[in-house]
């Protein structure tokens, strides 16, 4: 799957419609943004099973407000609609699979019970 350029158009029903989503904010003028993105091409090829998307932070200025992006590259992941992950800084080939086999590994029904159960603490 190639890898889909996210817009306030399409961000939400992106992350709503599939169940596990990679996003890359990034920039134009970002070295380490260009550095990233040959190795997120390589990688999504990998994985027609993940959706594999970008932000350019200078064009949707409103979805990096929201996610409150202050540093690029910043990679998130999506699972079930839920962010698993969120770090600022381009990874490495091999981290990157690694991340993403975590990822994918993860019990969802589990991460679910525990957000509840932290939301139940917090109230």
């Amino acid at each position: 799957m190639a890898v889909v350029e996210l817009t306030q158009e399409n961000f939400e029903s992106t992350v709503a419609d599939n169940a596990f989503v990679v996003v890359d904010f990034w920039a134009p003028w970002c070295g380490p943004c260009r550095t990233f993105a040959p190795v997120f091409e390589k990688v999504s090829e990998d994985h027609p099973d993940v959706v594999f998307a970008k932000v350019n932070t200078e064009d949707e200025q409103q979805i990096a407000a929201h996610f409150q992006i202050r540093s690029i590259p910043t990679l998130m992941i999506f699972r079930d609609q839920i962010i698993i992950f969120s770090q600022p800084g381009a990874l490495p080939e091999g981290s990157f699979r690694e991340l993403l086999t975590k990822a994918g590994e993860l019990d969802m029904d589990k991460v679910r019970a525990d957000i509840a159960a932290q939301q139940g603490d917090n109230a």
